[in-house]
């Protein structure tokens, strides 16, 4: 399995930020690279095309304008015969989490996570509390404290233990494989 990171606007210092945080592997990542626009589904399944095998399931992991981008191209991935184990939305707020896999969503605070859910729930999420600057949490998910709202109940931990939990799950535990 292989983990497609799509970023948001910012500078690509705070990907490689968010990935050394949450300790992923990067011999296993597959990073969309800042000269691509994270927002354009169309964009980011060409460069899916060009750079995965489709016999590889991917999980995506994507932070606010690279969750539009991501979801696009995840249904289109999936509709031309890849696999999409799951989708790690940070930060998507307004973006309908609508898909045939397993979505997960994360925000910077309670208002994000309560107005997003109205554009897909997520089968679990987590939110900050107390919120943090919509960045931090891409940039230091460790230091985002919240609520996990997962499978075995309301849970307070980091945005960094949700995902590792979540990649743990899906047999993609960060530094160990």
């Amino acid at each position: 399995m292989k983990i497609f990171i799509c970023p948001g606007i910012h500078p690509p210092e705070f990907t490689d930020s968010f990935i050394d945080n949450v300790g992923l592997s990067r011999d296993r990542l597959l990073v969309l690279p800042p000269h691509i626009p994270p927002y354009s589904g169309i964009a980011v399944l060409n460069f899916l095309n060009q750079y995965c095998d489709r016999n590889v399931p991917l999980l995506n992991i994507a932070f606010s304008a690279g969750v539009v981008g991501a979801i696009f191209a995840a249904s289109a991935w999936q509709y031309q015969g890849g696999t999409v184990s799951a989708l790690l939305a940070l930060d998507g707020w307004g973006v309908p989490l609508v898909g045939d896999f397993t979505i997960y969503r994360l925000s910077h605070d309670y208002f994000t996570h309560w107005s997003s859910a109205l554009f897909g729930a997520g089968e679990e999420s987590f939110y900050a509390d107390p919120g943090v600057d919509h960045l931090e949490l891409w940039r230091s998910p460790q230091t985002s404290l919240g609520w996990s709202n997962a499978r075995h109940g309301k849970i307070r931990c980091s945005a960094t233990e949700f995902i590792l939990d979540l990649l743990q799950r899906h047999d993609l535990f960060s530094t160990n494989k």
